[in-house]
């Protein structure tokens, strides 16, 4: 077989195992929305044998026969086409999976179906002893999952971090975090501290929930998420899941006296879909019409949400909607005062919910007992307590019980260790991401005030979505950028806005 032939079968058995993939986001998209509760268990099994399928394919024999016959060859002599990637990543990819046993990928998804639905009721009924023994037994099998990969650094996280976030690492994250814990928590000090506070009244109110969904569908539509090719709607915990070309499911969640919660998080996971859907359709099921990681991801999410989504400019032009909208509750509310408020820092229990400064203390915290969940230095029976003095430590604030603590995230009951630490990643990318296109794209100010968000969205499209999974992470924000990631765009764009707003130096 000639190297043309053999890569046109690999492409065609990837293709096959993405379906299958795509089968079970949608069974996995159905349980979190619209399935009865007693459908779990076999959820679980649906979901395991898809899993099981899918990795007996992604791990045949003869991907590696035709992996070595394309390898080497002129076909893939350009490492930036789209060939030379799509081999390259599906090598990646068999490389990894071929040291996971079937038995423990399928137990690993039913597990973790039938966790998440326990996550829920555990959660609901402030029980974290019921579910202790759900996340132990999720503890043990990602530390076995991790041994099975292994990776060169001996580190145990970083054989699971790197399904997230490909070349990423502990040591690395650590320093990068252990500057970014240096600089938020003085600043969150001296918020505080700050006398010059907004006023969070303006916020407080009745907003029904059907006026919600439909400025939510209205914003999205907006910015640039497209109906024909997606849809919004309720969960438990708001995601993004992008089954196919053509069907990209975004949710969020609802309360009749918190319009934010619901409209943020509308933001954050558009941002996420407007990546899915951006990437190039016709190359799905090859690593050319895939994400390159959640960091990137998480990047556009957090763009969307924090740097359009709580600017003056964007404001300038949705204030006047929202407040005709909600005038009961917004009627006598000035743009100021509004967007002070939206804007306003307050150390909180719940990470979906924090302001800006905040948030990646919340992740800073979840990375460091995730990583001593896995290395066996804290037992899951210790986990509460563990929580509880980090977030005293970090944000001086502790959960009055264990659902607004360590049950209040999906992330562990669905297996997703090494997850957390991209969503700080996110923010770092972000905060490049928007300096290169503010300098690139002139008065952007000027053009989110008249409601247009498309220069930007085209912006991200060919710097970021079109090129899905051909360069690295940090190489594609270099890429985008002209400088590799670092944490100095998000504090300096944190310092600036943040302290300006609360009248303080911004040194």
């Amino acid at each position: 077989m000639d190297a043309k032939a053999a890569y046109d079968e690999l492409v065609q058995r990837c293709r096959e195992w993405s379906t299958l993939a795509s089968c079970a986001a949608l069974l996995s998209w159905d349980e979190q929305t619209f399935m009865p509760s007693g459908g779990s268990a076999f959820r679980g099994n649906q979901l395991g044998l898809l899993a099981g399928l899918e990795h007996e394919r992604a791990t045949d024999p003869t991907l590696g026969d035709l992996l070595a016959t394309v390898e080497g060859s002129d076909l893939i002599a350009d490492p930036e086409s789209p060939e030379a990637v799509n081999v390259r990543e599906i090598r990646r990819s068999f490389n990894r999976k071929t040291k996971l046993p079937r038995e423990l990928v399928e137990e690993l998804a039913r597990v973790t179906s039938t966790a998440q639905h326990e996550w829920v009721a555990c959660r609901r009924a402030h029980d974290y002893q019921r579910f202790l023994p759900w996340l132990d037994r999720i503890v043990t099998l990602k530390r076995r999952e991790a041994e099975c990969v292994g990776h060169a650094s001996g580190d145990l996280y970083d054989a699971l971090l790197d399904e997230y976030e490909p070349g990423a690492s502990a040591a690395t994250l650590s320093a990068l975090f252990a500057t970014l814990r240096a600089e938020l928590v003085p600043l969150v000090e001296a918020i505080a501290g700050s006398s010059n506070r907004p006023d969070p009244s303006v916020l407080r109110g009745t907003f029904p929930i059907e006026t919600q969904r439909m400025l939510g569908e209205l914003v999205a539509a907006s910015i640039g998420f497209d109906f024909e090719r997606g849809r919004l709607d309720t969960s438990a915990h708001p995601f993004c899941s992008g089954i196919a070309p053509g069907d990209c499911r975004i949710t969020t969640r609802y309360r009749s006296d918190d319009f934010e919660e619901s409209f943020f998080g509308v933001l954050h996971e558009v941002g996420h879909g407007l990546y899915e859907q951006g990437l190039p359709a016709d190359r799905f099921g090859t690593p050319m019409g895939e994400s390159v990681s959640l960091g990137i991801h998480e990047s556009q999410s957090r763009l969307w949400e924090n740097l359009v989504g709580r600017g003056r400019a964007f404001w300038t032009f949705w204030f006047p909607i929202i407040k005709r909208l909600f005038r009961g509750s917004l009627g006598s509310a000035n743009l100021d005062t509004f967007h002070r408020a939206v804007n306003r820092v307050e150390p909180s229990l719940i990470r979906t919910q924090a302001d800006e400064v905040t948030y990646n203390l919340h992740i800073l915290i979840r990375f460091d007992l995730e990583r001593a969940l896995l290395s066996g230095d804290l037992p899951p029976a210790d986990l509460p307590g563990a929580w509880d003095e980090a977030y005293r430590r970090d944000l001086g604030v502790v959960a009055p019980d264990v659902a607004d603590g360590c049950l209040q995230d999906v992330h562990w009951s669905a297996g997703l260790i090494g997850y957390f630490p991209t969503y700080t990643l996110g923010n770092v990318y972000a905060a490049q991401l928007f300096d290169a296109a503010s300098r690139e794209l002139g008065d952007l100010d000027a053009t989110l005030a008249r409601g247009d968000s498309q220069p930007l969205l085209d912006w991200l499209r060919g710097q970021i979505h079109h090129h899905a999974r051909r360069y690295r992470p940090a190489d594609l924000i270099t890429h985008a950028t002209g400088s590799a990631p670092e944490s100095k765009p998000l504090i300096q764009s944190l310092r600036s806005r943040y302290g300006m707003a609360y009248g303080l130096s911004t040194q």
